[in-house]
């Protein structure tokens, strides 16, 4: 029989062992749930949040010269016909137009505006961020029903010495005023095709993914 000492030896061997295997296998952290690579059925986003370098139609009914098709400013703003440096981020499309119907009632009798989002880059709290060992790390528009699998093909994948298995996502969550971190699985994800590693993301998500160091 072995000695109460081997015994020891032997109990400390495998809690060490499973230790290297719980780093080897991926990050600590809660889950989410796994995304359908395939949405079932499609559903809309948050409303959207005007950012900047947005580029914007202006229409006014009955009054096309006070329209206007412009980008917004790296300082937030727009100008438009009768309406100079009207602030436009962190507003609605509909936001906004109300904000232009206001100004413009100075001049013209119940205006009508509707605005148009063509091109988007959303502002920072709407796009999602993927920094670390990726081809190419990017900031990138959030869109309705985005998984993680849309994200890392935006990105072009994985670097060669990425360790996927061990990549992070952190959310903040708004009720809380805090953030949370996830655990993700890239490697299986892109590597292995494992379908219960894609997952649902959210505006303002950050994908952090280290490199591997052996």
């Amino acid at each position: 029989m072995p000695s109460i000492r081997s015994s020891r030896l032997l109990a400390s061997s495998a809690v060490a062992c499973l230790a290297l295997a719980g780093c080897a296998g991926g990050g600590g952290g809660p889950q989410l749930p796994p995304a359908a690579f395939v949405a079932m059925q499609e559903g809309p986003g948050e409303e959207y949040v005007i950012g900047p370098l947005d580029e914007l139609t202006i229409f006014v009914w009955r009054n096309p010269e006070l329209g206007a098709q412009v980008q917004v400013r790296p300082d937030g703003r727009i100008t438009t016909p009768l309406i100079t440096d009207m602030p436009a981020v962190g507003k609605t499309p509909k936001m906004l137009a109300d904000d232009i119907t206001l100004q413009l009632s100075q001049y013209i009798q119940e205006p009508l505006v509707s605005v148009i989002v063509n091109k988007f880059a959303g502002t920072f709290s709407q796009q999602v961020r993927i920094v670390g060992a990726t081809t190419k790390p990017a900031s990138i528009p959030y869109r309705a029903n985005m998984t993680l699998l849309d994200a890392m093909i935006a990105v072009g994948g994985l670097s060669e010495f990425a360790a996927g298995n061990r990549a992070r996502l952190i959310r903040f969550d708004k009720q809380t005023g805090g953030q949370t971190e996830y655990a993700i699985r890239l490697a299986d994800l892109l590597r292995k095709g494992d379908s219960k590693a894609n997952v649902m993301l959210m505006p303002g998500d950050v994908i952090i993914i280290p490199e591997s160091t052996f």
